[in-house]
């Protein structure tokens, strides 16, 4: 949406007036509503509000990261297939972490959008080689959104390529995960515990968090047991936090118990 400024200076001023007007006006934002990460997304026009009600699950989850010098990365950028639209997210963003990179992922070319501190590249989010080249070319992400196709096997593909290449105590976040439950997306309502779907393959891997407690000898932990410290579900929203997760557990040693071994009177039954 073009604001009747932006019309008023594309009209009389060029491209370069609208360019210099919104530069400013962006300026001003980030400065009277540092920190308030509702109002900004208001101000931008982003959908994370209002359309869906994300922005104070985010300012909860990324209040700490605000002041450092980050990289963030969104897949799907908006406007679709129109060069110009889109792009009120990432603006957002670069008002909301005043000291960070903004990039964005969109199968359609975006760059018109393009400002100091906000890059796009256009590919697609199941291309393992084209998603390693980013994070290869912009030096690794401290936060990743996937708000792109919301089809579940592409979230969930774009997550097994992403996530480990996530820096350490980084966040992963997955949007409009109501798509598990839309045949459309390949989800499923008959069967929403399907690994197949986001919600069903998501809520699986909250083991992962206490996998030093499995009572199981030779266990061996998988990635995600040794890199996810924490999982946040809210409505249509995931929040993954990577880190090291090892920090022992207080009754078992990789996953065993002697016999010797009671916990509140109730003795260790070993499971091999």
């Amino acid at each position: 949406m073009v604001s009747t400024l932006d019309s008023f200076a594309r009209r009389h001023l060029g491209w370069r007036a609208v360019t210099t007007l919104k530069a400013i006006r962006d300026r001003t934002r980030a400065i009277a509503y540092r920190g308030d990460l509702i109002r900004l997304g208001i101000c931008f026009e982003t959908d994370k509000w209002g359309s869906h009600w994300y922005l104070q699950h985010y300012q909860r989850h990324f209040r700490q990261l605000r002041s450092k010098r980050i990289n963030l990365l969104e897949i799907g950028i908006g406007g679709y297939k129109h060069p110009d639209a889109g792009g009120n997210s990432l603006r957002t963003w670069k008002a909301y972490f005043p000291k960070a990179n903004v990039y964005g992922i969109d199968i359609y070319d975006k760059k018109q959008i393009e400002e100091p501190r906000i890059k796009t590249f256009q590919g697609s989010q199941t291309d393992p080689e084209f998603l390693k080249g980013i994070l290869q070319q912009i030096g690794g992400a401290d936060i990743i959104i996937d708000d792109g196709s919301h089809i579940n096997s592409h979230v969930i593909t774009t997550f097994e390529i992403l996530f480990p290449l996530l820096r350490d105590r980084g966040i992963y976040v997955i949007e409009d995960t109501q798509t598990s439950y839309w045949p459309g997306f390949g989800g499923s309502s008959d069967d929403p515990g399907s690994t197949g779907t986001i919600m069903g393959h998501f809520t699986s891997m909250v083991h992962s968090l206490n996998h030093e407690e499995i009572l199981r000898e030779r266990y061996d932990p998988s990635y995600y047991d040794l890199n996810i410290v924490g999982m946040h579900f809210y409505h249509n929203l995931i929040f993954v936090e990577k880190g090291n997760n090892q920090e022992g557990s207080t009754m078992l040693r990789q996953n065993r118990a002697s016999s010797q071994v009671v916990y509140e009177g109730i003795p260790f039954q070993p499971q091999v």
